[in-house]
């Protein structure tokens, strides 16, 4: 892929407006962060170029004026549940994020549990975080939030909250995901540090939508497919259209809440310091594209991907009829068709020919290379030895790892663990060629090739396993599967 995007640009725009930012308030900004500050694939995938972790470079450039606050929500620890792209828990995910910030050396300063209701989790969860030294704030649902703006506001409202003390200039506001109650942790945070005295500020930074790229942009339009389970949708911003002139992009969501989000501001502060949503952002990754065409080739082929993803999540019931006609509505918007998609194409041939799953890689050469399921293998796992036996040199007649080393763990998973269906994954492949290559050359010359794996393109013809899903994922490599099961 080429290069769309220029990192070292982004980090030093980005730091020099929140820097601004923070000066317009009385040197104290709560900064919803939007999205994911760590491990961003998505905006890697559409702007080649931007740094899976770019958000947080840019963060330790305010190293010592920034604290961080996470606020979760305790519906979500009571019902468990599970941020899909990692495959584990929200009350896991607070923990890794902590250990996380710890480890670059940012300060969290506290957990905010959210629409607290004495859920039995949430306790639970409150009393471990406590017993790590967390400190633990709690902010209640609020009747009439968020349009009983002169309830919200008050006593009874806000001020039921407890007051979360901040020691830095920036603090940024955080989540496990979606929904969490960010933004109202931000809001109830300003009521209390204006009842302290402190003109604190708000400012929201979400990657997407680009607010300066055009509605029906490529780029844009792949956010709306990686969201259609939220049912986002990108719009022009009127109050920005009306007050300025100028046509600028924003999701529903916040143009939709922005009044209600203006009075409160007027309620606080007696004036509200934005005249729009799109002002409220700090976001400047627009300026930092350098290759627009090779970001609309990035995002037209990312909203491929999340077509085939959109269908397995239909089939596994994880969204509606509705969900999916919009991704195909999207397909349409950006002018491209999902049949084109040379590695599932490839798949299908092979799967087609032998009557059996099958799987291929497009490596980042533009190279086609298949597996198919067999007596002792899966699919994905035939198609990575062949790709690395390629991108090795290595010809494809060759073993890599001995027939009766893998009739032997296929025996140890049929015969003692009892698993059902033996087939060596992915990773336990990758675990037998290590453990070869301290003998064999070739199985060592194929480890050493794996990084060159990453951003290749993978399509099977049925749904991977959760295991060989997150396998391929730490490869960061871009799965897209048929809609089938492995069993049918």
């Amino acid at each position: 892929m080429k290069k769309a995007f220029s990192n070292e640009l982004y980090v030093e725009l980005q730091s020099k407006h929140i820097q601004e930012r923070i000066d317009q308030f009385d040197n104290k900004l709560y900064l919803e962060f939007g999205g994911k500050l760590f491990d961003d694939n998505h905006a890697s995938r559409v702007l080649p170029g931007f740094e899976p972790d770019s958000k947080l470079k840019m963060l330790l450039t305010f190293k010592d004026k920034v604290e961080v606050i996470i606020a979760v929500c305790a519906k979500d620890l009571e019902r468990h549940k599970v941020r899909s792209d990692l495959g584990i828990s929200y009350d896991d995910e607070v923990l890794r994020l902590i250990d996380e910030y710890h480890r670059v050396g940012l300060y969290v300063g506290s957990v905010a549990i959210t629409q607290y209701r004495h859920q039995n989790a949430a306790d639970t969860f409150k009393a471990k975080l406590e017993n790590r030294g967390v400190k633990v704030f709690i902010h209640y649902p609020i009747e009439g939030y968020p349009h009983d703006v002169n309830h919200i506001i008050s006593q009874d409202g806000f001020g039921k909250n407890d007051y979360i003390e901040t020691s830095k200039p920036l603090v940024v506001v955080t989540a496990p995901g979606p929904g969490s109650g960010k933004m109202a942790t931000c809001l109830s945070q300003l009521y209390h540090e204006h009842l302290h005295g402190v003109n604190a500020g708000y400012a929201k930074f979400e990657t997407f939508p680009i607010w300066n790229l055009p509605l029906k942009h490529p780029v844009n339009l792949a956010y709306e497919a990686a969201t259609i389970d939220l049912n986002d949708v990108n719009m022009i911003d009127p109050f920005h259209l009306e007050k300025y002139n100028e046509t600028t992009v924003n999701y529903n969501r916040d143009i939709e809440i922005f009044p209600v989000l203006n009075a409160m501001f007027n309620k606080i502060f007696g004036e509200s310091p934005y005249a729009s949503p799109t002002d409220m952002g700090v976001n400047m990754a627009g300026y930092a594209i350098i290759d627009n065409e090779a970001a609309k080739d990035a995002s037209c082929r990312e909203i491929v991907r999340r077509y085939y993803h959109a269908e397995v999540d239909y089939l596994m019931g994880k969204i509606n009829t509705k969900s999916l006609e919009k991704m195909q509505m999207l397909l349409s918007q950006a002018n491209v068709d999902a049949k084109n998609r040379k590695c599932a194409i490839f798949a299908k041939e092979i799967a087609e020919a032998r009557q059996v799953p099958a799987c291929a890689i497009e490596l980042n050469d533009g190279h086609l290379i298949s597996g198919k399921t067999s007596s002792l293998l899966r699919a994905s796992s035939a198609a990575l030895l062949n790709a690395l036996k390629y991108l090795a040199g290595i010809d494809q007649e060759i073993e890599l790892i001995s027939p009766d080393m893998l009739q032997s763990i296929l025996s140890l998973k049929n015969n003692y663990l009892n698993i059902a269906n033996p087939l060596l994954d992915i990773d336990e492949v990758l675990l037998t060629l290590t453990i070869a290559s301290s003998s064999q050359p070739n199985a060592k010359q194929c480890l050493e090739v794996l990084p060159l794996l990453k951003d290749c393109e993978i399509h099977s013809t049925v749904i991977l396993s959760k295991k060989d899903t997150e396998t391929l994922r730490n490869l960061q490599m871009n799965l897209t599967c048929d809609p089938k099961s492995a069993g049918a």
